[in-house]
């Protein structure tokens, strides 16, 4: 493949419909939404309204066989990544570069099973998170999507060049990563903390930067993480908490995490691929986790 032209989204909620609105404004006869009946029914009566613009974007049902990807974006919750999967199989060819924007740590190593590693891009979404209410989501543009080749061996470096080269195209802001499995772990390390608390206690962004009681708790559930990442070979861990508090702060004071919104919206929550997945990751490897058992009982509790 010499460069990206046919995309397909598999998710339009509020990371999903940042780049629905990018790409669909760069190039709309080449970007597919992908839906079952349920959603095209329900997209056609109240379609998605972003920053108060209606998208109006080309729909496609997962047994559609005239259409191949050069780019799948995946953006779905964790509840729906594993139909995902399954969905986007139509679509994909030889030399499909697959993105899986969720948060966590091993939605890859699943994608890979199925589709192999040769153009599967370690990637995630970093950035304020977008507000999203009912079929309206409202974002204030600061974000990214960081990806990299883990492992250059099995996966082709070639698409970095073919994604930078479509990105600034269709001005999607990104940042390369020399090191993603790091940068993913850290970003995992900030989701399971701050989103868990944020939605057990209904805080802002703005409440976690100035409680030192909170950024203290958040320090104590980070370390669990840190220890299960070094022991996962991630490299650079000791600079690890301070990166996250860094981060933390240049979050929108005003800002919800999505976890904290989808408690307010009576909605599933992401706990299994937070709590759910570091206690797992723990007992692989003997390290305990006190603080994310308590923290997943809380959240199921809430749910």
């Amino acid at each position: 493949m010499n460069k990206i032209k046919n995309v397909l989204i598999c998710g339009i909620g509020a990371i999903g419909a940042i780049y629905a609105d990018k790409i669909s404004r760069y190039n709309n006869d080449n970007l597919k939404i992908l839906v079952d009946k349920k959603r095209l029914e329900n997209y056609r009566k109240n379609p998605k309204i972003f920053n108060g613009k209606e998208l109006k974007l080309n729909y496609i049902l997962p047994d559609n066989k005239d259409f191949k990807a050069d780019l799948i974006i995946i953006a779905t919750k964790y509840d729906g990544f594993f139909e995902a999967v399954k969905n986007i199989e139509n679509f994909v060819k030889e030399d499909t570069i697959i993105l899986s924007l969720l948060n966590g740590v091993t939605s890859e190593s699943y994608l890979a099973q199925k589709y192999g590693w040769k153009h599967i891009i370690h990637s995630y979404f970093i950035g304020h998170s977008s507000m999203r209410e009912g079929n309206k989501i409202t974002f204030d543009g600061n974000g990214d999507i960081v990806f990299g080749v883990q492992d250059s061996t099995i996966t082709d470096k070639n698409d970095e060049i073919l994604l930078k080269d479509y990105f600034d195209k269709a001005e999607i802001s990104y940042k390369i990563s020399q090191d993603i499995k790091r940068s993913m772990w850290l970003k995992f390390m900030l989701n399971v903390s701050s989103n868990q608390i944020s939605a057990i206690l209904h805080l802002t962004f703005g409440q976690m930067q100035k409680s030192e009681k909170i950024k203290n708790l958040l320090k104590n559930i980070m370390l669990e993480v840190i220890e299960i990442a070094k022991a996962s070979g991630v490299t650079n861990t000791h600079t690890m908490l301070e990166d996250a508090f860094k981060s933390l702060d240049k979050m929108c004071p005003e800002g919800k995490t999505s976890m904290l919104q989808d408690i307010e919206a009576g909605r599933k929550t992401e706990v299994e691929m937070f709590a759910g997945a570091v206690i797992e990751m723990g007992k692989k490897h003997g390290i305990p986790t006190p603080y994310n058992n308590l923290l997943k009982q809380m959240i199921e509790i809430i749910e």
